[in-house]
């Protein structure tokens, strides 16, 4: 007899990148990356209450009674604000992911998916990644409070299910990127970028100064593709190994190419100068994605082109949204035909 018992899944971070992703997945139903006819997807935002206070996130659970989490919520940003605040970094998400690995035990949750990030891996190693090497050696200075604080969670994970028998686990995606990204001042890379470079168009600027060099490589996913992983992981991944959810090594792409593709897809003619006082981060961080193709298969990831227009599309209609962050001195040159 098939049980109609509702399964409640709790998002936390419901109203950003990944969660927002999550929601128009969960829209449908899909029996491997989709939401199943017994479930109820509650999405919770920052709003909802502060989960770096334990109160705050006890409350959360006691209005929700979760059956199943998915924890996205977290203090992010890109390796410029990483740099200036390393100790909010680590404070602030290990309080975070510390109550909700505790709530998650006292609430007798059945399954707990964390979302990390391949940043978290040491500076220095071989490649490609893969995830026994994360406590193979120190992360990038650019972000180790971030990514101490995150390295954590597989401890974590490991110490519950050997002491309280829990179910938790964690996924590890590439560079994460799509509509509803934040475009604030410190963003990641992909929405500081289209920011920018939208910017530069609309002012009709002869040149803009991105930082960097341009040579970094990286692997990039689209929210909607992490979207449907991660339902797939909380339905069928029960170990907590991390999983890395990547697309091919064959498609890291250099950040100066990415630059170009948003270019051409804005409409932006002008120049580009690198900033090359300003730094890359990690020139690379290829990720193996062997063990996901193990588990899931082969997956149609959405082409890089593909995905960076829908953002770039998403980002000019919802300029209301968000914050501008680019200062004048990052649009160099005069107008056009002044």
């Amino acid at each position: 007899m098939v049980s109609t018992a509702i399964c409640k899944i709790l998002v936390t971070g419901g109203s950003g990148l990944v969660g927002s992703a999550i929601k128009e997945a969960t829209l449908s139903c899909h029996a491997l990356f989709g939401r199943d006819e017994n479930e109820e997807w509650v999405f919770v935002a920052s709003s909802h209450g502060d989960l770096r206070n334990y109160e705050a996130a006890r409350s959360l659970f006691e209005i929700h009674k979760p059956t199943k989490v998915v924890h996205l919520a977290a203090r992010v940003g890109g390796a410029y604000e990483n740099s200036l605040k390393p100790a909010s970094f680590l404070l602030d998400n290990l309080a975070i992911d510390g109550n909700i690995s505790r709530l998650c035990h006292e609430f007798k949750v059945q399954k707990l998916v964390f979302c990390l990030s391949t940043c978290i891996f040491p500076d220095k190693t071989s490649y490609p990644i893969n995830k026994s090497m994360l406590h193979d050696g120190p992360p990038h200075d650019s972000n180790f409070g971030y990514a101490y604080a995150k390295q954590m969670l597989d401890c974590s994970n490991r110490a519950y299910l050997n002491q309280h028998g829990c179910n938790y686990t964690a996924v590890i995606p590439t560079n994460i990127y799509g509509p509803n990204d934040n475009f604030s001042k410190g963003c990641h890379f992909v929405p500081a970028i289209i920011q920018r470079i939208a910017q530069a168009r609309d002012a009709g600027a002869d040149s803009i100064i991105i930082p960097g060099s341009g040579s970094a490589l990286r692997q990039f996913i689209s929210s909607h593709d992490l979207a449907k992983l991660i339902i797939w992981v909380l339905k069928n991944y029960n170990t907590p190994t991390p999983i890395i959810l990547s697309v091919d090594e064959s498609d890291e792409i250099m950040i100066k190419e990415v630059v170009q593709q948003v270019c051409k897809l804005s409409g932006f003619q002008g120049t580009v100068e690198w900033d090359t006082s300003q730094t890359d981060g990690q020139l690379k961080k290829t990720a193996d994605n062997s063990r996901m193709k193990e588990h899931i298969g082969e997956f149609s990831f959405t082409p890089l082109e593909i995905g960076l227009a829908e953002t770039l599309a998403w980002y000019d209609g919802n300029r209301h949204l968000v914050r501008d962050g680019l200062t004048k001195s990052e649009i160099r040159g005069h107008r056009k035909g002044e």
